[in-house]
């Protein structure tokens, strides 16, 4: 029997990474999704992903406490030991975050801070945590965003940190690559998400203008991104590596 490839997915309670816990499901992937304060929302997607036939399990997680990586690596590793007799998993998702709105000279240190440990510096060091239990030809997917490659003011501290994450990506799929662990970036345009407040979804006239900025004439959906993550983890992506694929609908072209 075929044993089932397993995927990490930080911040897999809600909206983008919800919408990826489920599309890798769909590719007969098992879940382990983490949330940082909302269990309910978690165990909704555990259900769903269960009622598709593949295992799931949801972990708290601040993504942004790196204090706290040693203790969530322990208890992740503790459960695919007993679930499935080895604590490995194959593909690691780096997508938690949090919006930062604010223009460069009014960006305080403690929101730059905040920011950087979530979006920068717990990506690469849940990364390096986790990367003695990544399966051998696994594959890491770190989320981006359009911002690393336009700029919007208001969105400096943020953009740039995205920026070091693209750049940290193809060292890992350097590095990694004796391992043949590969190693992307998905770039997310605008998307209908409650990320920010919701703004992009909720705001009709920001809607409209990012709309007519794209030149499929409409902003991004949380559908639209997830299949790309889940394709990126089969064997027909096995031969990207290194890459940052914008997933945007032609924005900003």
């Amino acid at each position: 029997m075929k044993e089932n490839k397993i995927a990490l997915v930080t911040g897999g309670s809600r909206g983008l990474g919800k919408n990826m816990a489920i599309a890798l499901a769909k590719k007969g992937i098992d879940v382990v999704l983490t949330y940082n304060s909302n269990l309910i929302e978690a165990e909704k997607v555990v259900e769903e992903i269960q009622t598709m036939g593949q295992k799931a399990k949801a972990f708290q997680l601040d993504a942004g406490n790196i204090s706290s990586f040693d203790n969530f690596v322990q208890q992740v590793s503790q459960y695919l030991e007993e679930v499935y007799g080895k604590p490995n998993f194959d593909f690691l998702i780096n997508n938690a975050g949090t919006a930062l709105y604010a223009p460069f000279a009014e960006t305080t240190e403690e929101q730059f801070d905040t920011a950087l440990n979530i979006h920068y510096k717990g990506v690469y060091f849940l990364t390096q945590k986790t990367l003695p239990f990544i399966n051998n030809g696994g594959r890491i997917i770190n989320i981006s965003s359009g911002l690393a490659r336009f700029s919007f003011p208001g969105s400096s501290a943020y953009g740039s940190m995205k920026a070091a994450v693209e750049s940290f990506t193809r060292y890992l799929a350097k590095e990694l690559g004796g391992r043949n662990i590969g190693a992307n970036v998905v770039a997310p345009g605008a998307i209908e998400t409650d990320f920010g407040g919701g703004r992009t979804r909720d705001n009709k006239e920001i809607n409209a203008q990012l709309a007519g900025l794209t030149a499929l004439g409409r902003v991004g959906l949380p559908d639209d991104i997830g299949g790309v993550v889940a394709f990126l983890c089969t064997e027909d992506a096995r031969w990207i590596n290194g890459q940052r694929i914008e997933v945007a609908g032609g924005f900003y072209l």
